[in-house]
């Protein structure tokens, strides 16, 4: 048996916006409250089994180290020619796990002192596996909730229940609702199993139908594109009124609890006005946060909306909140180390962070620097004469070029290509608007590594001072692309590090 740790920490995550998450669901953060409860000693978990038709040479068990880290510690074991296996890991409390065999994986309910008999078919852990032993009463609710509610599309949003209107997806929640509340009703009588996991399943029910009540405005709009976005009746949100859903801890152990809040506080900061892009979004949402949540729940809340800002706000706010956290929030120091190393390994590329330098020759033979367009905005684009995506958006870029000809915009095309002629022969011949400039080394050179490009094309919005405005603007072909030009002339000036913090 062995211990190694895995991370996930892609450089652009997607833009957080909400997340259904079930019992099976798997996110960078998913399990982030069902990390073992501090300050509970540590206890042996140990997990024999069997597997019908091996297809692989270990099984391992996953579970998340920290609420705010991306790692996760890996316990393997080998499975022998008799596909047998044993396993032990250590746990501080109840803590929701996976089962992990080869590409597939299958929700885990650890306690200390929980020894579980596992079985399933090698090509088939999720819909086949069965447990046996202490413990196996938890594990095998989550496996038949998940058969019969989570693969069923018919209990979940999308793909088709988004399209209702108000009315009947209310109904559709309400029913889901309670054929779940019928469904696990013997959990909730069960003396085999804990009340840690009568208050997990419990909570699964009620914030699966609040955070999907409450993303569905949204997400209807995202997906019903033929439509225009719902307005929804003065009683709709009204449930959010609910003091003791919001702060609920008993609800701890649950990442849907965790989903809801995050989703709770974007949709509070919008409400109060508030639009993601905004400068001023995740400040807001961090003053909303400390405002309105109480208790543990707090500061993983608040932690959750720092890494938001590290990776889409501005680099002086997201300092400033992190200071504040750690000041007022975080006095025993349980998340600021984590914390502070995630700031660290975003700051680089965050808003308001300078863009790296550069002088490159230009296809007309000019030495040209990012400096040479101070007080202009840059739209930069990485590309190469190779790529058939550089090439299908080379028409979106003249188009581009002409709209905003005689605006402070500059357009900026890096060729990383090693083929210095056949680059300016391309340039030359179909007489390509904006500056046009070659790198060294192509997409293994200096400048490549500075912007960390992994491929071509990549695009990127610099402020008038220099500094990054978006490291993933829309694309030169995508029609959002010209209002979100216009939308970034100045913009960097209305970014601020000293809006007020929340008390």
């Amino acid at each position: 048996m062995r211990v190694v740790v895995r991370f996930a920490s892609p450089r652009y995550p997607a833009a957080p916006m909400f997340t259904l998450l079930r019992f099976s669901a798997l996110s960078l953060l998913a399990a982030a409250l069902c990390a073992p409860l501090a300050g509970q000693a540590q206890s042996t978990v140990v997990l024999t089994g069997k597997i019908n038709g091996k297809t692989e040479d270990s099984v391992a068990v996953s579970v998340r180290e920290h609420p705010l880290d991306a790692k996760e510690q890996l316990t393997y074991a080998a499975v022998n020619d008799k596909g047998e296996f044993r396993l032990a890991l250590k746990v501080d409390g109840p803590t929701k796990a996976d089962l992990v065999y080869g590409d597939d994986v299958a929700g885990l309910w650890l306690e200390p002192g929980t020894q579980l008999d596992v079985r399933f078919k090698g090509e088939d852990l999720a819909q086949t596996v069965k447990f046996k032993g202490k413990g196996a009463e938890a594990n095998t609710y989550l496996a038949d909730f998940d058969e019969r509610f989570v693969e069923n599309d018919g209990f979940q949003v999308l793909p088709d229940n988004i399209t209702f209107y108000e009315a009947p997806f209310l109904h559709f929640l309400d029913y889901r609702r309670k054929e779940e509340e019928k469904f696990l009703k013997d959990v909730q009588e069960d003396q085999a199993v804990s009340p840690a996991f009568r208050n997990y399943v419990k909570a699964e029910v009620a914030y699966s139908y609040a955070n999907d009540r409450l993303t569905f405005q949204d997400l209807r709009e995202q997906v019903v594109s033929t439509e225009n976005r719902l307005k929804m009746s003065d009683s709709y949100y009204a449930f959010l009124n609910d003091a003791a859903l919001i702060n609920n801890e008993s609800a701890l152990q649950n990442d849907s609890y965790q989903e809801f809040l995050i989703n709770y506080v974007h949709y509070a900061a919008t409400a109060a006005g508030h639009k993601k892009g905004d400068p001023e979004f995740y400040q807001v949402c961090y003053n909303l946060a400390k405002e309105k949540l109480q208790g543990p729940a707090r500061a993983i809340v608040l932690g959750r909306v720092l890494q938001e800002s590290f990776r889409f706000g501005h680099v002086r706010q997201s300092a400033a909140m992190l200071d504040d956290f750690r000041s007022t929030v975080d006095k025993g120091n349980k998340f600021y180390p984590v914390l502070k190393a995630d700031f660290d390994a975003h700051k680089d590329f965050a808003i308001g962070s300078p863009a790296p330098d550069f002088k490159l020759v230009s296809a007309a033979g000019d030495t040209v620097s990012l400096q040479s367009f101070r007080g202009k905005l840059v739209y930069l684009n990485f590309w190469r004469t190779t790529s058939g995506l550089s090439l299908r958006d080379l028409p979106y870029a003249q188009e581009l070029a002409k709209k905003f000809n005689g605006q402070n915009i500059a357009f900026v095309n890096i060729a990383l290509d090693e083929n210095e002629p056949a680059w300016k022969q391309l340039v030359v011949s179909k007489k390509l608007a904006g500056t046009h400039l070659r790198a060294v080394g192509g997409q293994r050179g200096p400048l490549a590594k500075a912007y960390m490009l992994q491929e071509v094309p990549a695009y990127f919005l610099i402020a008038e001072d220099g500094t990054f405005l978006n490291t993933k603007p829309k694309r030169l072909s995508s029609r959002a692309a010209v209002d979100e030009i216009k939308e970034s002339f100045g913009k960097a000036s209305t970014y601020s590090s000293t809006l007020p913090m929340g008390k």
